[in-house]
C-alpha cells in the first residue's frame, strides 16, 4: 500500500511539474493553480458523500484526512484539476473528462486494498466527474483564456464560498475545536435567521464581485483582475470589502460554532492580509492604475469604512420622470440627504426614451428601474448604500422590481424633449434595450442636486 500511496502522488505531481514547466503564460499557471483549489474541495466534499452511501472507502493507514490518505487526495485533485487545464489546447475538454473517466476506472480497482470499492462506485464517480471535476475544468480553462466573465466569477465566488463555509470550518474542527452540531442543532426558525443575518454580512463582499465584473471587468481572483480600477459600489466606501466579509463570516461561524480556531483562523487572515496580500496588492495597483488608485487610497481606508462615500471623477447620473408621484418624491428624498458624486436630472432630458428610472455612470455603466434608484442609495453614506446594496442582491432586484411594477409606479414612457411619446408596442419595436421607467420619481420641481467632493 505504500508502494501504491507513493505513486498515486509522485505520478500526477510530475505530469503537472512537466506541463507547467512548458507553459510559459503566469496567467495560465495561476488558472490551474485555481483548477487544483477546486478539485481539492470538491473531492474532500465527495469524500463525505462516499461515506454516507459506501462507494468507496480507505484502508485505515496513518496521514489521512476524514479517513482519505492525503497523497492520495492530492494525486487525485492534481489529474481532476490542473493537468488538463495546461493540457487544454491538446485535450479539449469532453475528450479530457472521458479520459479522467477511464484512468478512474482502471486506477481505483488496481489501488485494492487501498481503495475498497462497493457495489456502486461506478455511481459515485460519475458524480464525481460531474459535480467536481467538470466544474474544477471551466473554471481553469475560463481563467486561463480570460473567456465567459460572468461564468468565471460565479465559480470563483462558489470555490470561495466553499472554502470559507465549509472547508475551512471542517478542518479546523478536526484539528481543533468546534462542531457543526450546534447549527445544525438549531430550530428551522432559528436557521432561517442565522442564514439571513449571514448573508447581510456577506452582502457587500457579494457585491463587490459584482462591481469587479461588470464596472472593472475582472474578477476576485488576483491572477484575473479587473482592468479597470474599481470605486464605485463598496468600494467607494472601503478597499477590501471582500477580505473584511471573509473575516467577518468566519468570525460569525466561529462564535456559531464555538471554535476557538475558527476565531484564530480569522486573525491569522487579516495578519496575512495586512503583512503578505496588502504589499503586493499595494504594488500591482499602483504598476497598473499609478495616480489614480493613490489618490482612491488616501481617502479610503482597507478595513475601516468611509460614511460617506469616495467622490467619483466623474458624476453620476440618475433620471427620474418628474410628472410621476413616487419618482417625484424619490427626487426630494435624495436631494434632501445631499447625494455625493450623482445628478438627479428630469427623465425627459435623456437622449432616448426611458420606461423606468436610469442610471448612468460616470464610465458609462447603467442601470434601470429598481436598480437605478439602489445605485443612487450607493452615493448617501453607507446605511443607505447597505440597503442599496440589498436590492441588488440577485433575486431581490427582480422580486423588487415585479413590485414596483404591479404596484407603485408602472413602466411607462417619458419622451425626450422634441420627441413624439411612443406607444408600448411602437417601443418594443425599436429594442428593450434603451426602454427605463421611473421607478423612483423624479424630484418635485426643486432641480437637481450637485454632486459634492469630500
Amino acid at each position: 500500500m505504500t508502494a501504491a500511496r507513493y505513486l498515486a502522488l509522485a505520478v500526477p505531481l510530475a505530469a503537472v511539474i512537466v506541463t507547467g514547466r512548458h507553459e510559459r503564460d503566469r496567467n495560465v499557471r495561476a488558472a490551474a493553480l485555481l483548477a487544483f483549489l477546486a478539485a481539492m474541495v470538491g473531492i474532500a466534499a465527495l469524500n463525505e458523500v462516499a461515506r454516507s452511501t459506501a462507494w468507496y472507502g480507505f484502508a485505515p493507514v496513518r496521514g489521512t484526512y476524514r479517513g482519505m490518505p492525503i497523497d492520495l487526495w492530492i494525486g487525485w485533485a492534481a489529474l481532476w484539476g490542473p493537468l488538463p487545464v495546461l493540457l487544454r489546447r491538446a485535450l479539449p475538454l469532453p475528450l479530457a473528462l472521458g479520459l479522467l473517466l477511464w484512468l478512474d476506472a482502471v486506477a481505483m480497482p488496481a489501488l485494492h486494498p487501498l481503495v475498497r470499492l462497493g457495489p456502486h462506485w461506478l455511481v459515485g464517480e460519475l458524480l464525481g466527474l460531474v459535480a467536481v471535476a467538470l466544474p474544477a475544468q471551466m473554471l481553469g480553462r475560463f481563467c486561463a483564456d480570460r473567456r465567459h466573465l460572468p461564468a468565471r466569477a460565479l465559480l470563483q465566488v462558489a470555490l470561495f464560498a466553499a472554502v470559507l463555509l465549509w472547508f475551512l470550518p471542517s478542518v479546523a474542527f478536526e484539528v481543533g475545536d468546534g462542531s457543526w452540531t450546534r447549527l445544525t442543532a438549531l430550530p428551522p426558525s432559528a436557521a432561517v435567521l442565522v442564514a439571513q443575518v449571514a448573508l447581510l454580512v456577506a452582502t457587500p463582499a457579494l457585491i463587490a464581485v459584482r462591481e469587479f465584473v461588470v464596472r472593472g471587468g475582472g474578477t476576485p481572483y488576483p491572477w484575473d483582475p479587473p482592468g479597470r480600477l474599481v470605486t464605485t459600489g463598496p468600494y467607494a466606501y472601503l478597499a477590501n470589502p471582500m477580505q473584511l466579509g471573509g473575516v467577518a463570516l468566519t468570525l460569525f461561524l466561529g462564535v456559531l460554532t464555538g471554535s476557538g480556531t475558527l476565531l484564530l483562523t480569522a486573525g491569522a487572515a487579516v495578519a496575512f492580509s495586512t503583512a503578505v496580500a496588502g504589499p503586493h496588492e499595494r504594488h500591482d495597483l499602483h504598476t497598473r492604475h499609478g495616480d489614480s488608485w493613490h489618490d482612491y487610497r488616501r481617502q479610503v481606508r482597507t478595513w475601516w469604512p468611509r460614511w460617506r462615500p469616495y467622490a467619483p471623477e466623474r458624476p453620476a447620473v440618475l433620471w427620474l420622470d418628474d410628472d410621476c408621484g413616487p419618482c417625484g418624491a424619490t427626487w426630494r428624498f435624495l436631494a434632501r440627504r445631499d447625494p455625493v458624486g450623482l445628478i438627479v436630472r428630469p427623465a425627459r432630458e435623456h437622449p432616448g426614451v426611458l420606461w423606468r428610472a436610469g442610471y448612468a455612470g460616470g464610465d458609462g455603466h447603467e442601470e434601470r428601474g429598481v436598480a437605478a434608484v439602489a445605485r443612487a442609495l450607493e452615493h448617501l453614506h453607507l446605511g443607505w448604500a447597505l440597503v442599496g446594496w440589498t436590492l441588488r442582491l440577485p433575486g431581490v432586484t427582480w422580486l423588487a422590481q415585479l413590485t414596483t411594477d404591479a404596484m407603485i409606479a408602472p413602466p411607462h414612457p417619458v419622451k425626450p424633449r422634441g420627441e413624439p411619446c411612443p406607444t408600448p408596442s411602437s417601443a418594443s419595436s425599436t429594442g428593450r434595450s434603451r426602454q427605463s421607467v421611473s421607478t423612483a420619481s423624479p424630484a418635485s420641481r426643486r432641480g437637481p442636486s450637485r454632486p459634492r467632493p469630500e
